[in-house]
């Protein structure tokens, strides 16, 4: 019994995948950047050393100067740091994607019939596990060195989950300069020139009283302050207040802008 084979010109081709064979693809992918950590594991000394050292350094520095002692500032600079390390951690995501466009990675990708934004999904889905890790660290290291935080694990936890979810809705502006720029370490100084101000022009570090006057009102303005005072709100005291509202609408508003145009133009580039 033969099989009919109906000719190329007859046969009906789609040319989109399905929501749910996206969703599948972009897994895969994310499983695929699991596995590059595993093969390179150096890929995580960002998260594994830079919580660490900035919580020595920022708090033994500064710790007796803003707080009088140690164990007085690690409330005040344990969430500063742990919004800082994890964010500045979501610069990776643009770097590691110009590489594997440079590399000509995606251009394989193109020839197989998988979704076109699995890639991009899969890689910043991956990138979570970076922020969790560095998220664990930061609380590790800050309950060695005695803080303990008055809201409990529970709230610990939420704070943890806040500090991922902004972190990766940021990740997209920086998924986006991965799609535009031409080098990987153009977009490490880019990212960077980006990010640099906003986390130290905040109150992660010292007290915005402190500033002067006309620094002040950008410091109170800038949404890593509301980040860092949502994180402090919860894991200190237990409460979630108004800036865990504004942190949270302000990644959702991140999103809506540079998850359509990231897409749109790395469609472009592909």
């Amino acid at each position: 019994m033969s099989t009919l084979i109906k000719p190329g010109a007859e046969r009906k081709l789609k040319n989109h995948s399905s929501f749910g064979q996206a969703v599948r693809n972009s897994l895969t992918m994310a499983y695929r950047g699991l596995l590059k950590i595993k093969r390179t594991p150096e890929q995580l000394f960002d998260v594994t050393f830079q919580p660490i050292i900035f919580t020595l350094m920022f708090t033994y520095i500064f710790g007796g100067a803003i707080s009088g002692d140690v164990i007085s500032y690690l409330p005040v600079i344990i969430p500063g740091i742990l919004v800082q390390t994890v964010i500045t951690t979501s610069i990776v995501t643009g770097v590691q994607l110009r590489e594997d466009m440079e590399k000509g990675v995606f251009d394989r990708f193109k020839s197989l019939p998988i979704s076109r934004i699995a890639p991009l999904a899969g890689a910043l889905l991956a990138d979570t596990v970076r922020y969790t890790i560095a998220t664990v660290l930061t609380f590790v290291m800050g309950y060695l060195m005695g803080y303990r935080p008055e809201g409990g694990i529970g709230y610990v936890a939420v704070a943890a989950l806040l500090v991922i979810a902004c972190s990766w809705a940021i990740s997209w502006i920086f998924a986006f300069f991965g799609v535009i720029a031409r080098t990987a370490s153009s977009v490490q100084g880019i990212s960077m020139i980006v990010l640099f101000p906003l986390t130290f022009l905040s109150n992660a570090f010292v007290p915005v009283d402190t500033m002067p006057d006309w620094l002040q009102w950008f410091v109170n303005i800038n949404p890593i302050s509301h980040l860092v005072t949502a994180v402090r709100e919860l894991t200190n005291n237990g409460t979630a207040g108004s800036d865990l509202v504004y942190s949270l609408v302000g990644a959702a508003v991140i999103v809506a802008i540079f998850a359509p145009i990231t897409v749109r133009a790395y469609m472009r580039r592909t």
